[in-house]
């Protein structure tokens, strides 16, 4: 097994969810596109009062239209309950390369944000997911345009190019939405 990871390196990759069954088994939920892929990256870690810890998948399966696990570190259901919601870390070096055109969020958190102006709307500082599409959480700094965070949606009619370079995004976003 690999040594304990800093905490601020790993990427958050899934989520734990309720109990399945009585032998210790959890629902997982994966962030991963294809859903599956999450159990391809590993070593697990999960973030504790007390550090980090690991987290070793024993076994797993599709279960319906889900995915159930069990772990090393979680012997039966009694565990099992107190594991509910715990989030799931790997170190980066273990995702695969993504794609010419795909970006992990965590590579796009802190990007400056420019409009087809060139004006400076702020820094990326969060990326999420709605049922729609995917959005970047711009918030202004001391030097944008203005001090308006901006929601602004992440598809290819508004996200017009990415620099990882100059690490800035070209959104197709007039200062006044």
């Amino acid at each position: 097994m690999s040594s304990v990871p800093d905490a601020s390196a790993l990427m958050k990759i899934g989520q734990l969810k309720k109990p399945y069954g009585i032998k210790g088994w959890l629902w997982v939920f994966s962030d991963t596109d294809n859903r599956e892929a999450i159990f391809d990256m590993q070593p697990w870690w999960m973030k504790t009062a007390t550090g980090v810890k690991p987290l070793t998948v024993k076994a797993w399966r599709q279960q319906g239209s889900g995915l159930v696990a069990q772990f090393e570190q979680v012997p039966d259901r009694n565990v099992a309950e107190t594991m509910n919601g715990v989030t799931l870390w790997v170190e980066q070096d273990v995702l695969p390369e993504p794609d010419e055109d795909e970006y992990y969020w965590s590579d796009l958190v802190g990007m400056r944000v420019v409009n087809e102006q060139d004006e400076y709307l702020g820094d990326i500082t969060e990326m999420f997911e709605t049922g729609a599409h995917d959005i970047m959480r711009v918030t202004a700094t001391s030097d944008s345009l203005d001090s308006e965070e901006r929601l602004i949606p992440w598809h290819k009619q508004t996200v017009i190019d990415i620099d990882m370079t100059s690490r800035t995004v070209t959104a197709a976003w007039p200062s006044d939405y």
